[in-house]
């Protein structure tokens, strides 16, 4: 595994690839590797001749500047799982060379609704914080095929978004949710859990699937949301949402309408044991 710190090495050894005709997968992470992230990895090598993971902790999609100095750092044991899965390129840079110009200001994207609501709701700035890193990261790599997890649906509907506002021509792949068997979403914030919450965490899972129960019966749900909402306050749980949301036409909203025949999804936000914990499920279409 080639490992760069530098974006204009980077870019050099891009460059011969591509006049090569081979296809380059990109995963972008921001480390402490786990085998969701992984299979983001197996899926790019499926689809690409070479494979470049970028590992950068990006300080501007943090609202909360405590969650950025405890989100987990584990570069050792990264490059070990990423050298293990056959990853051709990693990208390590600090936040200097990410950042030259420095962290304020920056580019700001007209996400619309997308980042007025759930996440964009309780974290302010946080997607043009995405938007701003990702798209220097493509930049950077100018990948043929981007790949990300379903996990951050509401991300992936961002950067769907900002590939449309700077005319990409990148193609998104969006990878189902690894779970541990339990049920739990696979989550580098999971890491951070006593083993009693990580076990207590389940219950985000098993509301989606009670939410996705009810839809299946072809109620509208938002009754059965709320009274979610309530069993994860119950316990012990600071849930911010339980939410069920229509995506059409590329637009996400509260369904506060019949769905017919467009996307429904239900998606968590709650904290536990002192980690904000996210999931979602698609109770119908896809994204």
């Amino acid at each position: 595994m080639y490992l760069f710190k530098r974006s204009n090495d980077l870019k050099k050894h891009l460059d011969l690839v591509r006049k090569s005709s081979k296809s380059i997968g990109f995963v972008p992470t921001m480390g402490a590797l786990h085998n969701g992230h992984l299979s983001l990895i197996q899926e790019a090598k499926k689809e690409n001749d070479v494979v470049v993971c970028s590992i950068f902790v990006n300080p501007t999609q943090f609202n909360d500047p405590k969650d950025f100095e405890k989100y987990p750092i584990t570069i050792e044991e990264d490059i070990k799982k990423l050298n293990d899965a056959s990853t051709d390129i990693l990208f390590l840079p600090s936040v200097e060379e990410m950042y030259p110009e420095g962290l304020a200001g920056g580019e700001h994207y007209d996400f619309g609704d997308l980042e007025t609501i759930l996440e964009g709701k309780f974290r302010p700035g946080h997607f043009q914080g995405v938007g701003r890193i990702v798209h220097k990261l493509l930049d950077i790599v100018q990948p043929h095929k981007l790949f990300m997890g379903q996990k951050d649906l509401q991300q992936c509907l961002i950067i769907r978004k900002l590939l449309q506002l700077t005319n990409s021509k990148v193609e998104l792949v969006v990878c189902p949710t690894l779970r541990e068997p339990s049920g739990l979403a696979m989550s580098s914030r999971n890491e951070r859990l006593s083993p009693a919450a990580r076990k207590k965490a389940v219950a985000i899972y098993q509301a989606l699937l009670r939410l996705r129960d009810e839809f299946g019966k072809g109620l509208f749900l938002l009754e059965a949301a709320r009274e979610a909402f309530d069993a994860l306050k119950q316990q012990d749980f600071e849930p911010e949402y339980v939410d069920i949301l229509l995506l059409k036409d590329g637009h996400l909203s509260h369904m506060d309408e019949p769905p017919g025949d467009h996307t429904v999804i239900a998606a968590v936000a709650a904290w536990l044991d002192g980690v904000r914990l996210i999931d979602n499920m698609i109770l119908q279409g896809a994204i």
